[in-house]
């Protein structure tokens, strides 16, 4: 698959007006979805990139449970975090027409007319032994990120708003070296750095992609910024891992705050300007809490004076299953933990309301949730805003 950014508007005949704010509050979404190529492949069998093309087709359930949770929650721009970078039209395209555009157990259709899909550094082939296991594999653990294959565990975002494809920025390539007191992960024997000299100029931060995606609300600029930091698991003592998870998550508070060594893979400097309006979106992959709790990450944004995360979104369904812990009720991933956010700016938008998909035992929308295999590990998020 050729590596080049892949954006849409889909200009189809729906009764959404884009220029038609009908209620005083913007729904804005994050879902892991785990609509990869992992989840869709027979246990056994090699993970290939025609994986999730082939569950589309099939009219797979998995997918239209996914399709439905959406047409419940119906938020205005959604961030889909595990959903491979394959052709649009084989892939969010036609999510889009065959199952969101489509009535689900009777849920009312869903369109998106504005989508975002770009490449990601997951699957992405690198020259090296990154995990230090011995071989040269080019992919997986020695990819840029880890995947199977180049887009593997990629993200799109939807939107009915229009999103203004001139002026968004991605940070695909940003070279992790180039961050400030950036965590280099050692050798548990030795104290040596874990990558050596070649492979550190090489490294890319993120290990899927950073997105800055200016989206026009009643005229006024919404930056959604959209990431997947990799999970701070599956290393060894050297928690290669959960170091740069710490670092993925600093990128997005440097961002926001404009810091200068910040450049984007067009070359331009800096972050956010000041008084800027934004949402963070995705699977941070950092819990604030609990036995999987990284407070050293989750502080540097929910601790943030430019951010706003006085709102904690809540479930039932998760309060239920966990009325034994304080905090269960917070939880967006079926691991026991919080690590689904949807933050905005202190600047020009305030907090509504918002919720996390997860209903209780007792519901007919539990089907939708009961395992992993209904939907996903992770639950939908979302937040009401108001767009002063």
């Amino acid at each position: 698959m050729k590596l080049k950014a892949i954006y849409s508007a889909i200009l189809v005949a729906a009764s959404f007006s884009i220029n038609a704010f009908a209620s005083d509050s913007l729904r804005v979404a994050t879902f892991n979805v785990s609509m990869d190529a992992t989840n869709h492949t027979p246990k056994g069998e090699q993970v290939k990139s025609d994986a999730l093309v082939n569950a589309l087709k099939s009219n797979n359930q998995q997918i239209k449970n996914i399709a439905e949770i959406i047409q419940r929650v119906r938020p205005d721009i959604i961030l889909l975090n595990e959903f491979d970078f394959i052709p649009k039209e084989q892939g969010v395209e036609y999510f889009n027409k065959h199952y969101l555009n489509v009535s689900q157990q009777k849920q009312d259709a869903i369109n998106y007319p504005y989508f975002y899909i770009a490449p990601v550094n997951t699957g992405l082939a690198t020259e090296f032994d990154l995990d230090n296991d011995g071989k040269k594999n080019g992919v997986m653990g020695d990819a840029q990120g880890f995947g199977f294959f180049e887009g593997h565990y990629g993200m799109v975002v939807l939107s009915k708003f229009p999103i203004d494809f001139d002026k968004i920025r991605t940070l695909q390539t940003f070279k992790y070296k180039d961050m400030p007191n950036a965590q280099m992960p050692l050798m548990p024997k030795t104290g040596e750095n874990w990558y050596n000299e070649q492979e550190w100029q090489a490294l890319r931060l993120s290990s899927k992609s950073f997105w800055d995606l200016p989206v026009t609300v009643n005229n006024k600029t919404i930056h959604v910024l959209a990431s997947h930091p990799t999970p701070p698991v599956f290393d060894g003592e050297e928690n290669r891992n959960g170091k740069r998870n710490h670092d993925e998550v600093r990128l997005i508070a440097d961002y926001v705050a404009n810091a200068n060594y910040i450049y984007d893979d067009q070359g331009k400097k800096g972050g956010l300007k000041a008084d800027s309006r934004f949402v963070i979106l995705g699977d941070l992959n950092a819990a604030p809490e609990g036995d999987k709790a990284r407070t050293n990450t989750t502080d540097q944004i929910l601790k943030n004076p430019l951010i706003n995360a006085s709102f904690t979104p809540k479930s039932t369904g998760a309060k239920e299953q966990y009325s034994s812990v304080p905090y269960g009720q917070n939880y967006s991933a079926n691991w026991q933990a919080r690590v689904d956010y949807v933050l905005p700016s202190n600047y020009g938008l305030k907090i509504k309301n918002g919720g996390v998909f997860w209903p209780s035992k007792t519901s007919d929308e539990h089907r939708l949730i009961e395992d992993r295999n209904a939907s996903s590990d992770h639950r939908l998020v979302w937040l009401d805003l108001i767009v002063e």
